[in-house]
């Protein structure tokens, strides 16, 4: 069976730094994939490449999404065909309340009780009529960009960094949110991790190193994560997995 996302040797440039060289990987479907690597590596372009943002130049490669490739798809056209990203910094909103947006993301002919579900399960109830992102503090931002994420029904969940700047309180209610959802609907999801706590609330099926512009080292997350925390992602580049 075809993987939900195929990305072949993909080469992506900011300006005129390349960042990602010759990069592949793989989901399949219903897989969660958590992806480690140091600050400026890449992982956030990678992230952005899959949406298809603009300052992001791909020069060469391929990225397929359930068999048909998105390289010339704009980034809502991505989203609609079921690719949700969440952000490390979503932008503050005035004049919009969270549950105004949320009733638009979510649409009329979905189940209600799915949504105040979410909403209940992300504690999320008394932000509903507060502007968005506004005066948050940063884990009810990041727990309001997941409800925002989740409504839209994706079948594949980009999670960039999702428990940089919050307590461990706000990892552990998202985390039962992601959990929750990912079951249910039996979705994919590649999560960004720098400080691996998010390893210790959702159970990842691989786990993967990028650096210097490549994915390597493929193995157990949470191997991985023991290994980059004694010797360090230098030691990762010889890793047994290289590059496949």
């Amino acid at each position: 069976m075809e993987p939900l996302l195929k990305i072949r040797d993909l080469t992506v440039k900011i300006g005129e730094e390349t960042i990602l060289n010759k990069l592949n990987l793989d989901i399949d479907r219903h897989q969660n994939v958590i992806l480690f690597g140091p600050n400026a590596s890449g992982k956030s372009t990678l992230l952005g490449a899959i949406m298809g943002f603009d300052n992001y130049n791909i020069i060469s490669g391929s990225i397929e999404f359930a068999g048909k490739n998105l390289l010339d798809l704009k980034p809502d056209e991505r989203a609609r065909r079921g690719i949700g990203l969440m952000f490390q910094h979503p932008p503050k909103i005035r004049g919009i309340k969270l549950n105004q947006l949320a009733d638009l993301l979510y649409g009329d002919n979905k189940d209600p009780e799915e949504k105040n579900m979410l909403v209940k399960t992300l504690n999320l109830e008394y932000l509903l009529e507060r502007d968005l992102n506004v005066n948050l503090s940063g884990g009810e931002i990041k727990r309001s960009e997941l409800l925002q994420i989740l409504l839209q029904s994706p079948k594949l969940l980009l999670l960039d960094e999702p428990e940089s700047g919050v307590d461990i309180e706000n990892v552990a209610v998202m985390s039962k949110a992601i959990n929750r959802y990912i079951n249910r609907h039996k979705v994919s999801t590649l999560i960004i991790s720098h400080t691996g706590y998010i390893l210790d609330y959702i159970e990842a099926n691989e786990g993967c190193v990028l650096y210097s512009g490549k994915i390597i080292c493929h193995e157990k997350p949470k191997r991985i994560f023991s290994d980059i925390k004694e010797y360090g992602y230098e030691e990762c580049g010889d890793c047994r997995d290289k590059e496949r």
